[in-house]
């Protein structure tokens, strides 16, 4: 008998039978479309970790200056200033793995052009800072190096401070007052987005850190040359976990620790941090798939009890067949195919209403969602052969009665 015989049959059973049909196709439904809307959600928790992975910058180490402590009272990282542009500058000379390493001051005011204003965090930061971050301009330039030693009043603005005080017109060349003294600005950053804290990385303003500590910041670091952060950047193909000792080593010869002294300064390396991050992504999706997948494997064992009803019901057509000349494997490749059939009808309708789980969840749950079309392959398939391996044993039977005894069942 040929394929296209079989496949009549089989879709003429199924008709036959159009309500139990469609309750035994809802548990495959069920299963892909959760399979698919899990997997969608998981992608999605990826693809946002990369994407502060790349707005952070590859291979990034953060130092941060040491704590004070007070009364017994340790006052955090941070509160105490032991960190020097020097120590910036003797990075990257003294340890060939790092590329750059870029100082920060780090303070908060008002930005005001025309009659709008924002509140925003300032940045005193060197050239070599965007070179650190792996950001870009979305429009203008970036300061000079003369623009850094003159302490210039320029001023960089991030997406979220460009679109507020300006709205979509472009402002290289305007002027702002950032706390009260005007600066040019010369140049807009790209987009960032959030960081891992759900920090708005855009809304910043980046001035030369001279301008910065003589001009706006002031206060105690203005004869000094402490600053907030340094931000280090390991060369491509470099051992981040080598460069951090190399570094951690240097800035205590730097600042005169003794053996047993503690490090007066932290380091952070932000690769570490992302790896785990994105590991733990990587494992929240397998994790979710799996839990949907069981939903496939019920609707799977429905369709074997089904099958077997179906077998038990259909015994005298299958000895009635039997005896005009069906062999045992036409028998088979026709319960084979219902079984088949019912996954893969199943299996579509699952994938629309997955596909459409997984859009509503974006808009209504404001979670990024990624649908991609190795998922949507891997749930059809699996469907189908949830369908081959649970229709397998029922097919199986009804192909080994005897044409007799089947002829006899009441």
């Amino acid at each position: 008998m040929s394929f296209l015989a079989t496949l009549r049959i089989a879709l003429a059973a199924l008709r036959t039978n159009k309500l139990r049909s469609a309750l035994t196709m809802l548990g495959i439904i069920i299963g892909v479309a959760a399979v698919i809307a899990m997997t969608a959600i998981g992608a999605g928790a990826q693809a946002r970790v990369e994407d502060q992975i790349k707005s952070l910058g590859s291979n990034l180490i953060i130092v941060l200056p040491g704590n004070l402590t007070s009364g017994g009272v340790r006052m955090g990282f941070g509160s105490q200033l032991t960190l020097t542009e020097d120590d910036a500058a003797a990075l990257p000379r003294e340890v060939p793995e790092i590329e750059v390493a870029a100082p920060q001051l780090r303070g908060a005011g008002q930005v005001v052009f025309g009659n709008s204003n924002w509140s925003t965090q300032i940045l005193g930061v060197t050239p070599d800072y965007l070179t650190a971050r792996e950001w870009g301009l979305a429009s203008g330039r970036g300061f000079t190096q003369a623009e850094q030693d003159g302490a210039a009043k320029v001023a960089l603005l991030g997406q979220t401070v460009a679109r507020t005080l300006f709205g979509e017109s472009d402002p290289v060349g305007e002027i702002v007052r950032i706390r009260n003294v005007p600066h040019e600005v010369v140049g807009v950053l790209d987009r960032k987005g959030q960081s891992m804290i759900g920090q708005d990385q855009d809304d910043v303003v980046l001035i030369p850190i001279s301008t910065a500590r003589k001009r706006v910041l002031g206060g105690r670091q203005v004869h000094n040359r402490n600053v907030s952060t340094i931000t280090v950047k390991v060369r491509t193909g470099s051992d981040v976990g080598q460069a951090e000792q190399l570094m951690r080593e240097l800035l205590r010869q730097r600042h005169k620790l003794q053996a047993n002294q503690e490090d007066d300064f932290f380091v952070r390396n932000l690769s570490e941090v992302l790896a785990a991050q994105e590991a733990s992504s990587r494992v929240l999706a397998i994790l979710l798939a799996a839990i949907a997948s069981v939903s496939l494997v019920v609707g799977g064992i429905g369709i074997m009890n089904i099958m077997l009803v179906s077998v038990t019901e259909r015994t005298r057509e299958i000895g009635l067949r039997m005896a005009v000349g069906a062999r045992g494997r036409d028998i088979l490749m026709q319960f084979l195919v219902e079984a088949v059939t019912l996954s893969l009808i199943g299996g579509l309708v699952g994938i629309v209403l997955g596909s459409i789980a997984s859009i509503l969840v974006g808009v209504f749950a404001d979670w990024r969602t990624e649908l991609g079309a190795g998922s949507v392959l891997l749930a059809f398939g699996f469907s189908a052969a949830i369908g081959v391996f649970f229709g397998f044993y029922p097919a199986r039977k009804a192909a080994r009665l005897a044409p007799i005894d089947a002829l006899r069942h009441e």
